[in-house]
């Protein structure tokens, strides 16, 4: 090679090795510039989602991890929040405050439309005395909060009162609660209000510790035996009017024969279903001009509370096999249909005449997993599944009239989630004149939409809207606006959350919220337990449910094979969360204002 050719090629070489140099330099220097643009300039819409996704994942994440078998749960997302308000990934003001607001919004409202069905039937028998038990723990809660505030913290100062209202929600583990406390102080104090999430952080922890810690200490204390309380459980005759109860009986009353179905319900005045009439060897459906003979087999389902005496007045029970050849020789089926057309929605199986028009029975109905007795003067609802028995072209007749179209339940139903949540901020809005306080009372955004989402799901069929939403679909919207409101709330509080906790008063803050917990709680469960003689699965469901707080049901249920635990939480926990939320209004509008 001559040797201008070499040191050509070995410049080209330099040549080349310098410019890509020079690109790799570039890239890294705009890689840099974008990926920190990315996480700084608050103002990009990619920012404020990044933080929000950071943010709400890693809390979300932390939550599940347990210490002693107790987790925070989604609630860690407050935490990730601060933890990112701290060190500077935020975003503006007006977001975060949105997303906070919309996000309490939607959650308050899908817990309304959950306990809506159930809100005004758990007020019954027992009910009654275990709602007044919840009550009396948050009114102790209060009680308590105040007594803290004068004797520990200096009351001229015009931060503590708010300050202490954030450890009151965070001492009961009642986010939507701190979320009303928060929009009330923001309407009287504008943009000067103060934020109350780092009193809730400081005593969240030792909430959930506490409630958990105060039902084992009621154990000790009301010297409760677990197994004793197993067995009175197995021993306890639940009387549910609504739960269906299904028999064989033998037509033995001679007074029946030749009297209609219609005529020996309206002489018995007790509500049954006889879905099945064998007579002879011959099955037959009956309807309401059907008469019976006696000697009849007959197949009734009645409520539970109207078993004995239907069966006192019809004859005794009987095992009869020969149902099941019959069915089989006459093509008998027995179905379950689901309500899925929203004409249905609200109408009662008298209106509907199934018996007569089509020639079929319908036996008992599931509504949200449990099975209810078949009432003529039930109204039904989108979602519920009806027990058809019949023939079976006409039972196809009635599932097309009922429409038993799955897919159409697998989407929320959104255009009454949306009217409930315009209807429910009108009524939050709407102001109520108090004597003694100085601007006029609201429900607010989180008080105004529970009210409305527990009237909807209660009455909501009545104004022909569909209120059905499958649990999975209200689970999901529900936790979508937890995690919204509590990652803004720790943004907006993490900038300020070490002067206030660590440097201020953040162990007295700690200190105050254990009291505020553990004290209501043995003062009310040993009352439950000494004079009321509650079950204590009961009693520790019941003190969760006046909590709200699903890690002390979870430990419940750990703790019993029964569902008692379960039926005290889901007795109070309606209650209990709307004078959550009321009441945090109302103590900032009386003492804040």
């Amino acid at each position: 090679m001559h040797i201008k050719d070499y040191f050509t090629i070995k410049v080209c070489h330099y040549d080349l090795l310098f410019v890509t140099l020079h690109i790799v330099n570039y890239l890294k220097n705009y890689t840099m510039d974008w990926l920190f643009s990315l996480f700084t300039n608050s103002e990009s819409m990619a920012h404020i989602a990044l933080l929000y996704a950071v943010v709400i994942s890693l809390g979300v994440y932390l939550g599940k991890i347990k210490i002693g078998g107790i987790s925070l749960g989604v609630t860690f997302v407050l935490f990730a929040g601060i933890l990112a308000g701290h060190i500077g990934f935020t975003a503006p003001l007006s977001t975060l405050t949105f997303m906070q607001d919309f996000g309490l919004i939607l959650f308050v409202f899908m817990i309304g439309l959950q306990v809506g069905p159930g809100f005004f039937s758990n007020f019954k028998e027992g009910g009654v005395t275990l709602n007044i038990l919840a009550a009396s723990v948050i009114v102790l809660n209060i009680a308590i909060m105040f007594a803290c505030y004068f004797m520990f913290f200096d009351t001229s100062k015009p931060e503590n009162l708010p300050m202490m209202i954030g450890v009151l929600y965070g001492a009961v583990t009642n986010t939507p609660g701190l979320g009303a406390a928060q929009e009330a102080l923001g309407s009287i104090m504008g943009s000067n209000t103060p934020t109350i999430a780092n009193g809730y952080a400081c005593a969240y922890p030792l909430g959930v510790l506490g409630i958990i810690g105060g039902t084992i200490a009621i154990r000790y204390i009301c010297r409760v035996k677990l197994q004793n309380e197993e067995d009175a459980l197995d021993a306890l005759e639940v009387n549910d009017a609504t739960k269906p109860h299904l028999m064989h009986l033998i037509v033995e009353n001679q007074f029946l024969a030749g009297h209609t179905m219609l005529e020996i319900h309206d002489f018995m005045k007790r509500d049954f279903v006889c879905s099945r009439i064998l007579r002879d060897g011959q099955l037959i459906i009956p309807k309401s001009s059907t008469t019976l003979e006696k000697e009849d087999k007959i197949y009734i389902v009645c409520s539970e509370q109207d078993a004995e005496a239907v069966q006192a007045f019809i004859g005794h029970e009987i095992i009869v096999p020969e149902f099941a050849e019959q069915e089989k020789t006459k093509q008998m089926i027995s179905r379950r249909i689901l309500i899925t057309k929203p004409e249905i929605n609200g109408k009662t199986l008298a209106k509907l005449h199934f018996s007569s028009v089509y020639g079929v029975n319908v036996t008992r109905i599931t509504r949200q997993g449990m099975d209810i007795f078949a009432r003529s003067n039930l109204p039904l609802q989108v979602g519920d599944k009806l027990m058809v028995v019949g023939d079976q072209v006409s039972v196809n007749r009635v599932s097309s009239v009922l429409g038993n179209a799955i897919k159409r339940l697998d989407h929320p139903n959104i255009a009454t989630i949306f009217v409930g949540i315009i209807l429910g901020i009108i009524f939050g809005s709407l102001p109520f004149a108090v004597p003694g306080i100085p601007i006029p009372l609201k429900l607010g955004i989180a008080g105004g939409p529970l009210i409305i989402a527990i009237l909807i799901g209660r009455f909501g069929y009545k104004m022909h809207l569909v209120t059905y939403t499958t649990t999975s679909a209200n689970l999901m919207l529900r936790e979508i606006g937890l995690v919204l409101f509590l990652a803004s709330v720790g943004i907006k509080a993490g900038a300020n959350f070490v002067n206030t906790v660590v440097e201020g008063d953040g162990l007295m803050y700690v200190l105050t919220g254990f009291l505020i917990t553990i004290i209501p709680i043995l003062i009310v469960g040993t009352v439950a337990r000494k004079i009321y003689k509650f079950n204590y699965f009961t009693i520790m469901g019941m003190l969760a449910g006046s909590t709200t707080d699903p890690p002390a049901l979870a430990y419940a249920n750990a703790s019993c094979s029964k569902d008692a635990p379960a039926i005290g939480y889901s007795t109070v926990y309606p209650l209990s969360m709307f004078l959550r939320i009321f009441t945090a209004q109302l103590i900032v509008l009386l003492c804040c204002s």
